[in-house]
């Protein structure tokens, strides 16, 4: 998917209701996960994403510093994200206790 044409989100836009559901890709522009739900906001937040799974089925949730994520919206509107971790390497991590 080509990102380079897709509006980044203002900064007043980065709120749990708009980014809540947000499609997570990794570094190689894979899908890795979707956005859960997030704690707290701006370089301090973390967002809580659910790594791995099928259909949302035995997904672990993971959390990652907002700021790790690029915000923006494609052609239609929807929401998603970017960064630098691989699926992979999100699995690594130790999941996320509520």
């Amino acid at each position: 998917m080509d990102h380079t044409k897709h509006v980044r989100l203002a900064p007043t836009e980065l709120t749990p209701a708009i980014l809540e559901g947000a499609t997570i890709y990794g570094a190689d522009d894979h899908k890795v996960g979707k956005l859960d739900h997030v704690h707290g906001s701006g370089a301090g937040g973390q967002a809580i994403i659910d790594v791995g799974g099928f259909l949302g089925i035995g997904a672990k949730p993971v959390a990652v510093p907002l700021s790790d994520l690029e915000f923006m919206r494609d052609e239609d509107g929807d929401v998603h994200a970017v960064t630098s971790w691989t699926k992979d390497q999100l699995k690594e991590i130790p999941e996320h206790k509520h």
